[in-house]
């Protein structure tokens, strides 16, 4: 009833040689972004050029994304008095000159914190990202062919400090056919 497939067979393995993704040990890559406090975006690209190649059919897979909001020494953000702040990140395939919905092409991740504080004498907030929740995972990763991706952010100035934004994506790095690593490419580099 079901037809057995010989995979050492030449036909066979030259179609999967072509066509299915070949996979690296996974490795880490760490960015932090100084979002300032006073409300206007920031941004800061990543390098990819010594993992991603499309001519060469490499192309990157971010498996995982972890952030974390701080204060300049990596300490807990504290809010001024009794008031509310919000710190915003995204990361994108395009460099962007503000934040963008997540349904644009570029965005690859994005996440939202906001902080309130209802005691003026004490300035660490209660705290949610309830409407852009962090982490990311992806079931299958997402494959990125562009040679830089953009970490970009924007902090209220309700912040008692400048809001720093520290990434980790957990990566591998996959070959795939040149047809197919230029035609991501191209997709996530046009507006």
């Amino acid at each position: 009833m079901f037809k057995k497939i010989d995979y050492n067979s030449y036909n066979n393995r030259a179609y999967h040689e072509r066509y299915m993704v070949k996979k690296s040990d996974s490795f880490f890559i760490r960015q932090t972004l100084n979002a300032s406090s006073n409300n206007t975006y920031q941004e800061i690209p990543l390098d990819l050029g010594a993992y991603v190649d499309a001519l060469g059919k490499s192309v990157l897979r971010i498996h995982n994304i972890a952030v974390t909001f701080s204060d300049p020494a990596g300490k807990a953000l504290e809010v001024t008095g009794a008031t509310t702040a919000a710190a915003q990140f995204q990361l994108c395939t395009q460099s962007q000159t503000d934040i963008v919905f997540s349904s644009n092409r570029a965005v690859v991740s994005s996440g939202k914190l906001y902080g309130v504080n209802l005691d003026p004498q004490d300035g660490y907030p209660q705290v949610s990202h309830d409407t852009d929740v962090l982490p990311q995972m992806w079931t299958n990763g997402y494959l990125v062919a562009v040679d830089s991706i953009f970490l970009g952010g924007q902090a209220s100035s309700q912040w008692t400090s400048n809001v720093y934004m520290s990434i980790t994506l957990e990566c591998t790095v996959e070959t795939m056919s040149e047809a197919s690593a230029m035609a991501l490419a191209l997709s996530q580099q046009g507006a």
